[in-house]
């Protein structure tokens, strides 16, 4: 009977690793809920903000060109890395990395956000320049201080240009690594991203670029335009890098519900195959009893 009993001693191991990767399931479901609510509250205030700055940036135009638009050669580059902090969120993580590899080590600066970036980097011995964290509900505080950390780098010209390397969030099943091109400020069209597809439906794929919409109001600017301008481009920045956090988390926790379904799906299915297997184990071994004692009896006359 030790093999029934360490087919017992499985199917329970199995049984408790199905009841984790069930609760973490639920965990991660109402999580990614939250992510995703967060970005939809947002999108009202992004679309007046990016309204504002697409007519400041008209208004001057013809003047003098924003910092923070400069465009330089690109002889060094940052990369803002947002990773998770934990695993089991399947392939989320090595598919960014693989993304993050194509990136010259000689001319890249990292800048990470979240403790699995800061490991792959040190792991790979590239160049790291700063480790931030960011926590299951990114605040503004944490947006702006990582946005903060990249301007100082390329108008210290220590970079030519600074990118964000993400998750974006596409749907429950889907999840791919995005570059989001944040420094320089691209063109100013005046049109906002539209926030429910999240950053995936930005127009250009090469530069920022903002849209104004149909119907939008004239906005008087004091005390004037290019003051205002240079205010809400760091703003901007700020609330892109908080956008792109939300959707980090939301790809996260997304990914993590449907690793754990997976999970649960089959400890589920080998507790069936291993109780399979135990019946026909104890069956063997009642029906090896029963012929033990037949022929014993038969034996006894």
């Amino acid at each position: 009977m030790s093999s029934t009993r360490d087919i017992r001693r499985r199917i329970k191991s199995v049984r408790s690793t199905s009841q984790i990767t069930k609760a973490m399931q639920m965990v991660a479901a109402s999580k990614m809920r939250k992510a995703q609510l967060a970005a939809v509250v947002g999108r009202p205030y992004a679309e007046h903000l990016n309204q504002a700055l697409a007519q400041a940036a008209n208004n001057c135009a013809g003047g003098p060109q924003h910092v923070l638009m400069e465009r330089r050669e690109v002889k060094r580059r940052a990369v803002v890395l947002v990773s998770t902090d934990k695993g089991l969120c399947g392939g989320l993580n090595g598919n960014l990395f693989r993304e993050a590899m194509q990136y010259d080590p000689e001319t890249t600066l990292f800048v990470t956000a979240g403790n699995r970036a800061a490991q792959f980097v040190a792991r790979t011995r590239r160049k790291l320049a700063a480790e931030f964290r960011y926590q299951d509900a990114p605040t503004m505080a944490e947006a702006r201080a990582i946005s903060k950390h990249v301007r100082k780098m390329f108008l210290d010209h220590e970079v030519d240009a600074v990118d964000v390397l993400f998750s974006n969030f596409v749907n429950t099943l889907t999840q791919k690594p995005k570059v989001w091109p944040l420094l320089p400020v691209g063109e100013l069209r005046g049109v906002a991203p539209d926030l429910r597809g999240g950053m995936r439906d930005a127009p250009l794929p090469d530069q920022m670029a903002l849209h104004l919409g149909g119907g939008a109001s004239e906005f008087v600017f004091e005390p004037g335009a290019e003051q205002v301008l240079g205010s809400l481009l760091s703003h901007s920045l700020n609330y892109q890098i908080y956008e792109i956090l939300l959707e980090a988390k939301a790809s996260e926790h997304s990914a993590r519900m449907v690793a754990m379904k997976n999970a649960t799906e089959n400890a589920q299915k080998l507790i069936k195959d291993l109780t399979l297997v135990y019946n026909k184990e104890r069956q063997a071994a009642i029906t090896s009893e029963l012929l033990e004692i037949t022929t014993a009896t038969m034996a006894q006359g």
